[in-house]
């Protein structure tokens, strides 16, 4: 009966350290799956530019996972200065946005598109459509990307 506590003490003790074990494995498991998800998730911000004679338009993007918000402002030559926001998301080398911009001293709202091509992006243009106030494209898959409008990459400020 004496030799039985210490045993008893004893298998405690063993079953004590295999279940500190197990929970360490447990832990190191979710911590692994958390750095491994964080790490999946893109999180970039990106800066463009568009020069051509005297026209200008700068272009900030800043994407997590497929989405993406920034700014956008154009100051076009005999044209009316417009800057803003843009909200969106990616689709492969796509990105498609709501460009919601004040000029004239009026928001408006304007689908806008541009198309990856390396470290340009190349804005594309289309037959738009009013609705419910907004400028919309008629058919997204119909839009031009001749790159008649290129913003190059540049170093974020």
């Amino acid at each position: 009966m004496k030799n039985i506590i210490p045993i008893l003490g004893a298998a405690t003790l063993f079953m004590a350290s295999c279940q500190g074990g197990t929970a360490k494995k447990t832990q190191a498991k979710i911590d692994s799956t958390i750095v491994t998800n964080a790490a999946a998730t893109t999180d970039s911000t990106q800066c463009y530019q568009y020069i051509k004679n005297r026209d200008t338009a700068t272009l900030t993007l800043k994407t997590i996972d497929n989405k993406l918000t920034g700014t956008l402002g154009y100051n076009l030559y005999e044209k009316d200065k417009n800057a803003g926001t843009i909200a969106g998301v990616v689709k492969g080398d796509t990105i498609i946005a709501n460009y919601t911009f004040q000029s004239e001293g009026k928001t408006s709202i304007r689908e806008v598109a541009f198309l990856k091509k390396g470290d340009q992006l190349a804005e594309g243009f289309g037959d738009v459509q009013e609705v419910k106030g907004e400028t919309k494209f008629k058919n997204l898959s119909k839009l031009k990307f001749d790159g008649s409008m290129t913003f190059d990459k540049i170093d974020c400020k």
